[in-house]
């Protein structure tokens, strides 16, 4: 198997993540080159080498081929060709690799493309081996496996369960004697938080990261709300709903909760280098709770988690990225056999631990949280429990157009902070210009 390759730095760059969906190809009615899906049985007569690409860094890499191994030994006819690198430029290498129709048999997607792939039919329709339990998702929590359908097609599998989570400092809050934030808070009650912490730190530190230009909390405030970030290809929120979002961050801006626009535009990147909470700047940023690890060797004080402010039914059970299975494989049978073995299997799960999250399968996950030791990825195993108790049924994944429209809400909620536009004129000109993204 061949070592890893050097990893770019981690994070991603959305604007360069919209050059990825260029190029990418409309397979209808099949690939060029490859006859329609064919099923096959997983083990055949002869050796198969089996291409799987996906990002992140060394720990997951180690984790993943170690897990791939041992799928050999079970099945010696099966090797792996594995690629791996940072999620800056991955996106744009997989759209190369679509163009000239080589895409690896097994590779990593999040739910920013996954309908694009779907609708490209780019991804393997993997519905019939889920129908006979050939891909076995009943360990799965059903508002998850819903989180990997397409059009009532399941298209992908989710790697791990994450959560939309609040990370803050908590020697910072310690040695302010202020309380830490909880789950439940409503969205006012953790700004008035927030405004507290910079008065408390004397301005040296703002209470929390600006996330206005953030998807994942204006989702879980619309959710809150009874609507929806997307109702099928279209916008499922009004302007007035973006705009009282906008106008509550302005509000949090003027009583110092949050830190300077640049501060914000650098956190803006993604980079988990970059997150305010490591850099010293805030005391709380926004992140995945699978990120906490992660986070925390960046950090020199004690973090830690819990839930997006707001009311926890605003979350679901969600993929923190999902396997999927290139159309054009030729052995489908055994990339299916692998994601499925990469899922249900209780000693690769053990290997993976949670570097992606908690286990997808339930009874897999109880074995490898029975395992868990370290105090930092206790505190992600305790809030997926946590919110597994509370949160609300999953939406459809983000349709086609997705990855622009999270670009223009970052750049709606820059133009804003930067006072280039008024709130108003910004939430008018993001919903012209996602409106457009989506119907195109």
């Amino acid at each position: 198997m061949r070592a890893p390759q050097s990893v770019p730095r981690p994070g991603i760059d959305r604007r360069r993540l919209l050059g990825a969906l260029t190029g990418l190809p409309l397979l209808a009615g099949g690939l060029a080159g490859c006859g329609p899906e064919q099923e096959e049985t997983p083990v055949e007569d002869g050796p198969v080498e089996l291409s799987v690409f996906w990002w992140g860094g060394t720990r997951r890499a180690e984790a993943t081929e170690k897990a791939l191994r041992l799928y050999s030994q079970q099945n010696p006819r099966v090797s792996f060709r594995v690629t791996w690198q940072g999620l800056a430029g991955y996106y744009d290498r997989l759209a190369t690799q679509a163009t000239g129709g080589n895409v690896p048999d097994l590779f990593q997607i999040d739910d920013t493309l996954l309908t694009e792939y779907a609708r490209r039919q780019i991804v393997l329709d993997l519905s019939s081996w889920v129908a006979d339990n050939r891909l076995d998702l009943r360990g799965l929590p059903e508002h998850l496996a819903r989180y990997g359908r397409v059009d009532e097609r399941t298209v992908a599998v989710p790697a791990a369960q994450t959560s939309a989570a609040l990370v803050y400092n908590r020697d910072l809050l310690r040695r302010l004697g202020l309380p830490e934030p909880h789950t439940g808070m409503s969205w006012r009650e953790y700004a008035r938080w927030a405004a507290r912490v910079t008065r408390a730190s004397g301005n040296r530190v703002a209470g929390t990261m600006d996330p206005s230009g953030d998807y994942r909390a204006l989702w879980l405030w619309l959710r809150g709300q009874g609507s929806e970030l997307y109702q099928g290809r279209q916008l499922g929120f009004s302007s007035g709903e973006l705009l009282d979002w906008f106008e509550f961050w302005e509000v949090a801006r003027y009583d110092r909760a949050t830190p300077s626009a640049a501060l914000v535009e650098q956190a803006d990147s993604g980079e988990l280098a970059r997150q305010l909470v490591v850099t010293g700047h805030a005391a709380a940023s926004f992140a995945w709770s699978h990120q906490l690890p992660e986070l925390q060797r960046l950090s020199d004080d004690e973090l830690g988690l819990t839930a997006f402010p707001g009311t926890p039914a605003a979350q679901w059970p969600r993929a923190s990225m999902y396997w999927a299975a290139y159309r054009g494989s030729r052995h489908p049978a055994v990339v299916v056999d692998v994601i499925n073995f990469l899922t249900t299997d209780v000693a690769a799960g053990r290997i993976l631990g949670i570097e992606r999250g908690v286990n997808a399968a339930v009874p897999v996950r109880a074995f490898v949280v029975d395992g868990v030791t370290d105090r930092t990825e206790k505190r992600v195993v305790a809030l997926g429990a946590e919110l597994d108790e509370l949160a609300g049924p999953a939406p459809a994944p983000p349709p086609k157009g997705h990855a622009k429209v999270r670009t223009l809400l970052i750049d709606a909620a820059e133009s804003i902070r930067a006072k280039r536009s008024g709130a108003r004129t910004a939430t008018s000109r993001f919903m012209a210009q996602a409106t457009a993204a989506l119907a195109e």
